[in-house]
């Protein structure tokens, strides 16, 4: 199996369309064409843009 260039801008669309729009990474996975491997790997890299749970200090309580 070869590897192929995807462009930077491809790799964000396919990360927000799992970060963002909620789809599943099997079904962009299938549907882009490309590895569910390949599309956590571009997550760790793009960084995941899903909200975190706010840190719980002290204060807050």
């Amino acid at each position: 199996m070869g590897t192929s260039n995807y462009s930077d801008e491809f790799k964000r669309d396919a990360v927000q369309q799992i970060a963002v729009r909620g789809y599943p990474v099997r079904e962009v996975s299938r549907r882009l064409g490309v590895s569910t491997h390949s599309l956590y790997k571009w997550m760790k890299l793009f960084g995941d843009p899903a909200p975190k749970k706010p840190e719980v200090v002290p204060e807050n309580w």
